[in-house]
């Protein structure tokens, strides 16, 4: 079997080809070329002149051919420019994810084809499990800290047919043992960060290639405006009812209004000479805090570059209206503006790795979420209906944002003998 490897300069992929070619493989390593413009990149980090020329060594050390290819017109048609429409938008998009449907398992996948590749292997900690069936499932990599099944949650059972991943089953520290006593040139890089073949970088300057700057205003959203607001009584009201009704779930996953919250002016005399001054009356439920340069380039969540002090606990973005070039902030980790009790995913939009197993309208069914990479599985229930997809939290859930991807997987089974969640299924959380 010939096997072209995603050789990436990193340890991972470069362990990867070195267990295939132990294993007999017939192997070959091929860099791909994403990305060319640095602006917003910080430097130093995955440079690409440098990953590749890492990636040929580690070729050379092992005893494979190397080969490079340049995709970065597909990247930018298939990757980019929906990452830079979602976030126009005021979603949050995941291009890690689409880098692996639309790139690495596809255009990557073809031009190892044509080379006489039969599959292609890459450093993923995750694993292919083969059925009685024929199916392909995917399941959790073994490292706790490193399971990366997520940024596959998009792939099909013709990608996952062709798909590799030889590190699945082992730990990091295992990995950087081999790398290390194998003396691969990699063995002691750091793992990448930022986006996938772009790099670690500064989000807004990355983004201001594309999307314009807009002042705007921040605006703090106190817990009394969720004392009074109809809408959060109603979604309370329909979590400790328990019943769910198609109407009730969308209503559950529909995102707090805040577009009622405005604010007025008013006149003051200041000092000893009575200088006219403006001022923002008083609200009960909110204030202005601050100014932005664009609610675009701000995700629900986020804590950093607000630039706004005064308070004892940190700001956190519960929401952002790009129309109105707002966005909305809360003050500490607990604000009832950073917690969701369902997701919403368009049918459009939902996505099964074994489409044998999809539900049906009406259907519901027990599973574990996963709203982000790294972050804990959390117990929920599907609820297919003719809406879409809705994602009941057990417990209400943490920075919800429309754009990311939801993954779902099966609860364990301990008959198993691979002990690992496996992963059922995706798909863009739209509201």
């Amino acid at each position: 079997m010939k096997i072209c490897v995603g050789l990436s300069g990193g340890v991972d992929s470069s362990v990867a080809a070195l267990l295939l070619k132990q294993q007999g493989y017939d192997v070959f390593g091929m860099y791909m070329q994403n990305w060319h413009d640095i602006e917003g990149t910080l430097h130093g980090d995955c440079e690409w002149e440098e990953e590749k020329f890492v990636a040929e060594m580690v070729a050379r050390k092992i005893g494979i051919p190397f080969y490079f290819v340049d995709l970065s017109k597909e990247y930018v048609a298939r990757v980019a420019d929906y990452m830079f429409a979602e976030y126009a938008a005021g979603r949050t998009p995941n291009p890690d994810v689409l880098c692996n449907r639309e790139i690495k398992f596809d255009a990557f996948l073809e031009k190892a084809r044509l080379l006489g590749a039969d599959m292609v292997a890459t450093g993923h900690y995750c694993r292919r499990r083969d059925n009685a069936d024929g199916t392909v499932s995917l399941l959790e990599g073994i490292d706790p800290g490193k399971d990366q099944s997520y940024f596959l949650c998009q792939l099909t059972q013709e990608q996952l047919r062709h798909a590799i991943f030889p590190i699945g089953g082992m730990l990091k520290s295992e990995v950087r043992r081999i790398a290390a006593e194998a003396d691969l040139p990699s063995a002691e890089r750091k793992d990448s960060q930022g986006i996938c073949f772009v790099g670690k970088v500064d989000l807004p300057v990355f983004l201001k290639q594309k999307l314009q700057s807009r002042s705007g205003d921040v605006v703090e959203v106190f817990e009394k405006f969720y004392e009074d607001s109809p809408q959060y009584a109603r979604k309370r009201e329909i979590v400790a009812g328990g019943c769910f009704t198609d109407e009730e779930l969308s209503e559950l996953a529909a995102p707090m209004d805040y577009s009622g919250l405005q604010f007025e002016t008013e006149v003051y005399r200041s000092g000893k000479k009575h200088i006219k001054k403006t001022r923002w009356k008083p609200n009960p439920h909110g204030a202005v805090a601050g100014t932005h340069d664009g609610a675009q380039f701000y995700t629900i969540g986020q804590r950093k570059g607000l630039g706004i002090g005064g308070h004892t606990d940190p700001l956190f973005v519960i929401s952002t209206d790009t129309e109105a070039n707002r966005i909305y902030v809360g003050e500490g980790e607990s604000h009832p503006g950073l917690y969701s009790y369902c997701a919403r995913i368009r049918p459009e939009e939902v996505h099964w790795i074994d489409p044998a197993r999809a539900l049906a309208p009406g259907e519901d069914l027990r599973v574990r979420v996963r709203m982000r990479y790294r972050e804990e599985l959390r117990d929920a229930v599907l609820k297919m209906r003719p809406g879409g997809l809705y994602i009941l939290f057990d417990e209400p859930e943490r920075s919800v944002t429309p754009g990311q991807f939801a993954a779902w997987y099966a609860l364990r089974d301990p008959s198993d003998p691979y002990d690992a969640p496996e992963l059922l299924g995706s798909g863009v959380v739209s509201e």
